[in-house]
């Protein structure tokens, strides 16, 4: 487990480091034009934010065109980062995109990262874990539980997962979530997910088998069905459902949107069962990307 943690650690640092803010020097050749259409971040070392494009350059200065079509000038040597915006303008607001697309509360989507991206993700404040995206279509993540019950093993899991169809508005991807180091043997659900929409509004569902290996042996189907929708700038409804023999789980709740962070705030309720308990969730998700 040690070994498999320092190669993530490895593996992400680099993309960590290269997510930060790269300091532009006061060489105006280190700037050029944007296509139209492409919408641009501009950071200047005071922290004022602009969104829009780089329309010329020149004589050390910077000649940037607003979303609402003012130019204003700026000193290249003013500049702190200028870097293409994940997320489009409306009504004169940038909205920025989710940086968590490729699950939902906990279940995964049909949608990919891409090569270099990551996230780290804090679920139930007791729960941390790593998702990588070693090619477009290809991730790799593990994590552990902060707090676990007795034994000389560690338990932790495993998510490879890979995306098979792309397209628009249709993603389909396949994955496993292998738990290992757990009492009398490993376990863990390999999954099919479909997702159809857009970034902000779209269903996603999915089939997958729950196998046990060890003295008991044996699986059962799970299905699962959820869905997100943006309703503000800043927050999405999110509900994630599961259904298995006998019993299922109810999940719904909101997410907050952040440059970078995704906060989840909802609520579980299990059914099925002779007792109703309802219990709340909240999970954390820092993105990062080499980009």
């Amino acid at each position: 487990m040690a070994t498999l943690l320092m190669l993530l650690l490895l593996i992400a640092a680099p993309a960590a480091a290269g997510a930060q803010e790269q300091p532009a020097t006061a060489d105006a050749q280190t700037f050029a034009p944007a296509p139209e259409g492409l919408t641009q971040e501009l950071v200047l070392k005071d922290g004022t934010r602009a969104y829009g494009r780089v329309e010329r350059v020149g004589d050390g200065v910077v000649y940037f065109r607003t979303a609402a079509g003012a130019v204003i000038e700026v000193a290249s040597a003013e500049i702190a980062a200028l870097r293409k915006a994940d997320g489009e303008m409306r009504n004169g607001e940038f909205w920025r995109a989710d940086p968590n697309t490729t699950r939902l509360f906990f279940a995964p989507t049909g949608r990919s990262l891409r090569r270099g991206q990551g996230y780290f993700g804090l679920y139930e404040l007791l729960l941390p874990f790593v998702q990588f995206g070693i090619t477009d279509r290809i991730s790799f993540g593990a994590g552990t539980p902060l707090i676990f019950g007795g034994g000389s093993e560690h338990p932790f899991w495993i998510t490879p997962k890979a995306q098979v169809v792309s397209a628009p508005n249709v993603s389909v991807a396949v994955g496993v979530m292998h738990f290992l180091n757990v009492p009398d043997g490993s376990l863990g659900i390999a999954y099919t997910v479909l997702t159809h929409g857009s970034g902000d509004s779209a269903w996603t569902g999915g089939v997958g088998w729950g196998y046990e290996r060890g003295d008991r042996g044996g699986g059962a189907a799970v299905g699962m069905i959820g869905g997100e929708h943006r309703v503000g700038r800043r927050v999405k409804l999110v509900t994630e459902n599961y259904v298995w023999g006998g019993g299922g789980l109810a999940m719904g709740g909101v997410r907050w949107l952040g440059d970078r962070l995704a906060a989840d705030l909802g609520m579980v309720m299990p059914f099925g069962e002779d007792v109703t308990i309802v219990f709340p969730m909240v999970n954390l998700v820092w993105k990062f990307s080499r980009d």
